[in-house]
């Protein structure tokens, strides 16, 4: 049995939604045991990110300016703008900022990302496993990224998905959407 076999994703928790207007913003927190330099570089760095998260980069996140980031299961790239790097502190391109605070030995990991209300489970879902990971792939103990389509096919993801619905106060989007059930 491999560990990706053996992995099973614990309770959701270090969630919460914040709405301003008609914008959503999902804010995930985290502590790894890893040094915020560690963790940083697995935030920025192309090779680390095709380990973990759920987008692909063509350069490194690690300093102001431009690349395409592309979402996996999405075949069109986004132009990304980094507009802060802050090693290892600060973080931030397009909808997306991470704080990073050491604490504990480790880092406090804090994600805000902004998020169609329809799918703020869905993200919490997968931005938790992709965390669980992350964390993984730091220790030295990688089970591969579970990412995209292949997230909710994974097991506890739909339990992870039901959670965070119920703590956000929302209804758990239909899977597969009603799109791809009358195709």
């Amino acid at each position: 049995m491999t560990n990706r076999e053996q992995y099973t994703p614990g309770p959701a928790s270090g969630a919460q939604v914040r709405k301003d207007g008609e914008k959503w913003t999902l804010i995930l927190v985290r502590e790894l045991r890893h040094s915020p330099e560690k963790v940083w570089q697995a935030l920025t760095d192309p090779a680390h990110l095709r380990e973990w998260a759920p987008f692909d980069t063509d350069g490194s996140l690690g300093t102001v300016g431009t690349v395409k980031l592309t979402w996996v299961g999405t075949p069109t790239p986004i132009q990304t703008t980094v507009t802060r790097a802050d090693a290892p502190k600060v973080l931030e391109y397009n909808d997306t900022r991470w704080e990073l605070e050491a604490f504990g030995g480790g880092t406090r990991l804090t994600l805000w990302h902004n998020i169609d209300r329809r799918f703020i489970s869905w993200g919490a879902a997968g931005w938790h496993i992709a965390f669980d990971v992350l964390d993984r792939l730091l220790a030295g103990q990688p089970i591969g990224r579970i990412v995209g389509a292949e997230t909710m096919k994974f097991d506890g993801w739909q339990r992870l998905n039901a959670e965070y619905a119920k703590q956000f106060g929302v209804e758990t989007p239909n899977w597969p959407p009603k799109a791809a059930q009358n195709s």
